[in-house]
């Protein structure tokens, strides 16, 4: 009697089981070229940087990983971000940084579900945009790729946008794994931390989002502990797959974060993109020379097709045409993140929102008042069909009104102007030129940025805002950039000023809304403002070895006892809200604080409840507090809403360097409740788990 050999098929939205036993009988049949394609970029050296520097633009298409069409086996086709989809012409959204500030997880989620469709309209299956590393120091060129400077907060912000990608089918990176926050020496620097540093500050947003169930992680440049991280067992195996339990596929950083092919493999990192490179060249002949396994190759081949088997497989949820790119209802979602985004730091004698009625002549100030702003020109840079500059966003918004534009560069005829307005708007800050990614010996792109050299507004920028002091009463000064900008200098002679970040191609528009009160402001400060650059840890931007060391943000400053000019969570609104004692419920190792918090003001707005907790008698050093939840609040004036947030345990415990595990505490803990990490603006709870 013959035997009946069973052959495993896949059905829409198939099991993770099905397509284990479908891929352990598909993975026999691929050839070592097969499999090292799949394992490879498909475009050449060249190509690459042709797009980057030289022809239309990077990543105008996908980039593919190999297809194997006999025996249908799909490809990963990469698409990178974060501010939206970079191929093509897509909606440009704020700058992951700017949406940090609006505290608000389920708008990150209707951004990613947006970046999702515009993607696989474009033909692209994976994003390689959930940017999480962990900018330590503002001066990080690319820090306006991440959410901002508390893991907490990352990890949230992350985990929506990896739900709303993967809503749409599309394989969700989160990226760089890991320690990754220098930019110009991203090739060079080796990063060392202590564990408990690294597990406790700079790995928790990563496991977070890979409980979200993130496809794909991406390593970094960087070494870590003297070895690539791309190459890092420690980071790949015993972390991600041993610690973590991740089911997903690695893939590299684009083409210089893998040295060693053979390494690579074994280490874990599964893909090698986006070119013919090690894999390519190496691993064939490594294979002859017994250098590496056939199960090497088979390992990670099947991490990549279990993941993209598993999404190709999935019903979709619409249809996807290129009328979805840079559509009406994205647009409206670009916007509504710009305006909740917009942080208001200060509104002496309430100089916002100007009054429409009285408000005939408005004279915009600054080079950056009519250019179009939106960040970095590496590998995040979208390429939306229009962009609206601040002046062209408040000429939209008021056309009865006389809005003239003034460079500033000659200042008394910028004072003449002043002089002449019922309100005056200077737009200062930076552009891409001033921060972002950076590739090093090349003269042909010096204005791509990199790591700040100061985190000061240019000179040009101060001496307007101080020229112009004093002369007209409503002015406000918008500033654009990234990450935290020292402006203890200046801040005294502006009556008005609001941190609008790179704010997407609607930004012009979402400033009006704000300047003009269509919208109230209701962003919160992802970040500490300090009084000095000394404050913040040491930054070598041209460092070969970096240490990182457990303090930063609020919680370094709170720590050394800094006073800090703007404080982490901070940003005021154009209406008032009152928040009532907290009561506290705790129950199988979580404590809930519940609160009342009421609309007192005459408009509606929004307020951000930030949660922290902390320690009494801990057995080791601790940060005073730590935010562990947040809760983005809509109130219509008068209106009282009842809000509960919670954190357990487990969330509060320490890393143990000897057992290599968390370790929970039975001694007090503290529940700190308001709208901003200051402990002025904080009700405090002691209690017990």
């Amino acid at each position: 009697m013959r035997e009946t050999v069973k052959k495993t098929k896949l059905t829409e939205n198939c099991s993770k089981q099905t397509i284990q036993l479908f891929v352990e009988e598909l993975i026999p049949k691929l050839s070592v070229e097969e499999k090292v394609g799949i394992m490879s970029g498909q475009v050449t050296e060249q190509k690459l940087l042709d797009d980057l520097f030289l022809i239309e633009h990077y990543n105008i298409k996908p980039y593919p990983t190999m297809a194997v069409e006999r025996l249908g086996i799909p490809n990963v086709r990469f698409v990178d971000g974060p501010r939206g989809v970079v191929a093509g012409t897509a909606t440009c959204f704020p700058v992951s940084m700017a949406r940090g500030a609006t505290f608000d997880p389920e708008l990150e989620e209707e951004i990613g579900t947006a970046i999702g469709a515009e993607i696989r309209a474009q033909g692209g299956n994976y994003y390689g945009g959930v940017c999480i590393n962990l900018p330590r120091n503002p001066r990080w060129g690319r820090a306006q790729e991440c959410y901002g400077e508390d893991p907490y907060h990352m990890g949230e912000m992350g985990a929506a946008l990896t739900r709303g990608v993967q809503s749409q089918n599309v394989m969700a990176c989160i990226k760089h794994f890991a320690m990754n926050s220098i930019e110009n020496a991203r090739f060079k620097a080796d990063v060392y931390a202590d564990k408990r540093t690294l597990h406790e500050v700079y790995l928790p947003h990563f496991k977070r989002c890979i409980e979200e169930g993130a496809a794909s992680v991406m390593g970094a440049y960087n070494k870590v502990y003297g070895e690539q991280a791309s190459e890092s067992k420690l980071l790949l195996r015993d972390i991600l797959r041993d610690k973590w339990g991740f089911e997903g596929f690695t893939l590299s950083d684009f083409l210089w974060a893998v040295k060693d092919g053979v390494k690579a493999v074994k280490a874990g990192m599964n893909i090698e993109m986006p070119c013919f490179c090690h894999y390519h060249d190496e691993l064939p002949k490594a294979l002859e020379e017994g250098r590496i396994g056939m199960e090497d190759l088979d390992e990670a081949v099947g991490y990549i097709l279990r993941t993209i088997f598993y999404y190709e497989t999935r019903k979709d949820p619409m249809e996807y045409t290129e009328d979805v790119l840079g559509c009406k209802e994205h647009i409206e979602i670009a916007r509504r993140a710009a305006e909740e985004s917009m942080v208001l730091l200060k509104n002496d004698g309430r100089v916002l929102p100007f009054n429409k009625k009285k408000t005939d002549k408005i004279l915009v100030l600054g080079v950056l008042g009519d250019t179009e702003n939106i960040g970095d020109h590496g590998s995040s840079r979208v390429h939306p069909s229009y962009t609206v500059t601040p002046l062209k966003g408040i000429m939209k918004k008021m056309p009865t009104a006389q809005v003239l534009y003034n460079d500033g560069s000659d200042l008394e005829r910028a004072r003449e102007l002043a002089a002449d307005a019922d309100a005056v708007v200077i737009i200062a800050g930076y552009i891409h030129s001033d921060e972002g990614e950076f590739l090093a010996d090349r003269s042909d792109i010096a204005d791509m940025g990199g790591d700040r050299q100061s985190m000061r507004l240019h000179q040009r920028d101060i001496d307007l805002i101080r020229g112009i002091k004093g002369i007209c009463k409503n002015t406000v000064v918008s500033i654009v950039g990234s990450s935290a900008i020292l402006i203890d200098e200046w801040e005294a002679d502006a009556p008005a000023v609001l941190f609008s970040f790179y704010s997407g191609m609607e930004g012009g528009n979402a400033l009006a809304d704000i300047l003009f009160g269509d919208a109230c402001p209701g962003g919160k400060l992802p970040y500490t403002v300090a009084m000095s650059e000394d404050d913040y840890p040491f930054f070598d931007p041209d460092c070969t070895y970096a240490e990182y060391e457990y303090y930063h943000g609020y919680c370094k400053m709170e720590k050394e006892d800094r006073k800090v000019l703007y404080p982490f969570g901070y940003g005021l609104s154009y209406t008032t809200f009152e928040i009532e004692e907290p009561r506290i419920e705790v129950f199988h190792d979580t404590a809930k604080v519940t609160v009342n918090i009421k609309n007192t003001g005459d408009v509606a707005g929004a307020e951000v409840l930030q949660l922290y907790g902390g320690w009494e008698g801990s057995a080791v050093d601790r940060p005073v507090k730590v935010l562990r939840d947040f809760k983005r609040v809509n109130l219509n004036p008068g209106e009282i809403k009842q809000v509960s947030l919670s954190f357990t345990k487990n969330s509060m415990s320490y890393f143990d360097e000897k057992t290599d595990e968390f370790v929970e505490e039975n001694i007090g803990y503290i529940a700190y409740i308001g709208n901003c990490s200051c402990k002025e603006a904080l009700h405090q709870i002691s209690f017990r788990f």
